[in-house]
């Protein structure tokens, strides 16, 4: 990445490889930090198939659902949007915390040569 702001061409290549693989009678929901912005793009472009949008239920992770407005939160909340549960959408951050521990220990040096010169 080579510059700030959240890039909807990711999150589009991967929702489209996604259904490529699924059948064709599974609706899926996708808790993303801008889905608001990801589904108006979707719909204004035509950035995804009507058959893939029709399967595809936009919502906002928890955390950052708070960070938008009112009206924004009260549509893509996921506790609000049938189908997400009790889900909160931080699964991958609650991944990657867990496994900070391990950085150091995975962190790969370089070879180096110490020579001592007296």
């Amino acid at each position: 990445m080579t510059s700030a702001g959240e890039k909807q061409h990711y999150a589009l290549v991967l929702v489209k490889n996604l259904f490529e693989h699924l059948p064709s009678n599974m609706t899926v929901g996708l808790l993303y930090d801008i889905g608001c912005q990801l589904e108006h793009s979707c719909h204004k472009w035509k950035l995804l198939d009507d058959g893939i949008l029709s399967r595809l239920k936009f919502g906002i992770s928890v955390f950052h659902a708070y960070g938008h407005q009112w009206p924004c939160q009260i549509i893509y909340h996921p506790h609000k949007c049938v189908g997400f549960g009790l889900s909160d959408g931080e699964g991958c951050e609650w991944l990657w915390s867990s496994l900070k521990v391990l950085i150091p220990i995975l962190q790969v040096s370089g070879v180096r040569i110490n020579l001592c010169i007296a």
